[in-house]
């Protein structure tokens, strides 16, 4: 049973630590929605697209460009080519239609990218 609760105790820790070095540099102002569970995986790659529809790329520490959507893709399909592990990370404004989120989820099924949807937690 003691070491149950070492294996806990030492969960808890990890679990403690990881979030605290979630780091969210959004330079481009993006209302995103709400969500019970956040995601603290490594940001490698940001598609972004803001409250007037514009969409921005960026990979790893690089700043934000705009780009129109049919380049997304392409950029995607570079960074794979020297980051086959690579996650993309969406970040929608809440007020984006459904359907230009989902422009860009079927860039990440067609090319089987990993791709998750940035939120921002339930203030309670």
């Amino acid at each position: 049973m003691a070491a149950m609760t070492d294996f806990i105790f030492l969960l808890l820790i990890f679990f403690m630590l990881i979030s605290t070095v979630v780091v969210n540099p959004n330079t481009i102002k993006v209302m995103l929605p709400q969500s019970a569970r956040q995601n603290s995986e490594k940001t490698l790659t940001k598609v972004i697209i803001d409250k007037d529809l514009n969409h921005y790329v960026a990979f790893g520490k690089e700043e934000e460009r705009k780009v129109a959507f049919d380049e997304i893709e392409s950029f995607l399909k570079q960074i794979v080519l020297d980051e086959p592990e690579m996650y993309i990370i969406l970040y929608a404004d809440e007020t984006v239609p459904h359907g230009e989120v989902v422009k860009i989820l079927n860039i990440a099924n067609i090319n089987k990218f990993r791709l998750v949807i940035a939120t921002r937690p339930i203030k309670e």
